[in-house]
């Protein structure tokens, strides 16, 4: 450690990212989209004047939180923008959840919560999943005195997602503080809460283009919600980077959005791959959680996760192993091509034979 650090800097853990091999490997172990992004992206990137990076973008956003609204079928004051999700999260740690009561959040979920409560001193109240491996939304509920309640529908690392109604009925019980709802991975076959704001004005819901969208290496995130938490976010945001989204992101997130038919085309690829991968992993003895994301989170009933994880790897396949209690036997594996997926079958057998 260095004499340098703040005390609080001594204390953290930071947030471990899926491994980003530089070897030629097929990589099922960070929610990547295996198709690419929408046509009109590669237009953008290849007409884009470098001119206009000479100048700061629009501090706002105004043009991609309007077409976010449209999308969503809400208004533009109701959106915020920022880099990537993992940011927007961040921005909402400080705008709502530092009230020195503790945040409610399931046991087994998006592991960045615990580092961002850390950063911030929120303390943190776990909630165990049900015997179902479901997001506990009644212990949620039942919780007490907090700062607010915080999950990913559907859930990350188990996939399983609440349906809409499950959620307003959280909803109707937690109405003093705010309720945030990740949603990354929602447009796999969840249901989204983005409904609810109009008449929730605690509900704030946090999307990215990571996932559904392809564009991962690119960093937009988005948040939905009433006026006065967008307003909560932009203060925060404002106080810390007034530029968060660049000119040309801003223009890549327009094509993107403007694109349907190959997003939908693309999600259903993924979710029909998901299924096919699903049967065939039980067939190999794995027991395979309902996933309506776009990974699956599995063990076999007599291969320890850890030693097919090594074994996968060998075999140049990534995998997605957490080394952490409730978790240790299990994979998470995300849903690639059908020919990536094959490739991971035929090695299973192989080590499972």
């Amino acid at each position: 450690m260095s004499q340098f650090w703040s005390p609080a800097v001594r204390e953290l853990t930071p947030y471990v990212p899926g491994e980003q091999p530089t070897e030629q490997v097929i990589k099922l172990n960070t929610n990547e989209n295996p198709y690419p992004p929408a046509p009109g992206v590669g237009e953008v990137l290849r007409h884009y004047s470098t001119n206009h990076l000479r100048l700061y973008p629009d501090p706002t956003s105004a043009a991609l939180c309007n077409a976010l609204a449209s999308t969503y079928g809400v208004t533009a004051g109701q959106v915020f923008v920022g880099n990537g999700s993992d940011e927007v999260l961040a921005f909402a740690f400080q705008a709502f959840f530092c009230h020195g009561a503790p945040l409610d959040v399931p046991s087994i979920t998006y592991s960045f919560y615990p580092v961002y409560a850390k950063l911030y001193g929120v303390e943190l109240r776990q909630h165990p999943l049900n015997a179902r491996w479901e997001v506990d939304l009644e212990a949620l509920a039942d919780a007490g005195e907090s700062s607010g309640v915080i999950f990913a529908n559907p859930n990350a690392p188990t996939g399983h997602a609440h349906s809409l109604a499950a959620l307003e009925a959280l909803l109707t019980r937690v109405t003093e503080r705010v309720v945030l709802v990740d949603e990354a991975y929602v447009d796999f076959g969840a249901e989204s809460v983005v409904s609810l704001t109009e008449r929730y004005p605690n509900l704030l819901v946090t999307g990215t283009f990571s996932k559904s969208r392809s564009l991962a290496g690119l960093r937009l995130g988005y948040a939905i919600g009433s006026p006065e938490l967008i307003e909560g976010l932009k203060r925060v945001k404002d106080s810390f980077n007034s530029y968060p989204v660049d000119r040309l992101a801003e223009q890549v997130g327009l094509a993107a959005l403007e694109d349907t038919d190959h997003f939908n085309a693309c999600r259903d690829y993924v979710i029909t791959t998901r299924e096919r991968t699903r049967t065939r992993l039980e067939a190999l003895g794995f027991e395979v959680l309902p996933s309506q994301a776009n990974f699956l989170l599995v063990q076999h009933k007599i291969y320890a996760g850890d030693q097919l994880f090594v074994g996968l790897r060998e075999r140049g396949i990534i995998v997605r192993h957490f080394n952490k209690a409730g978790l240790s036997n299990f994979l998470r594996i995300t849903i690639g091509t059908d020919d990536e997926m094959d490739s991971l079958i035929e090695a299973l057998e192989v080590l499972c034979g």
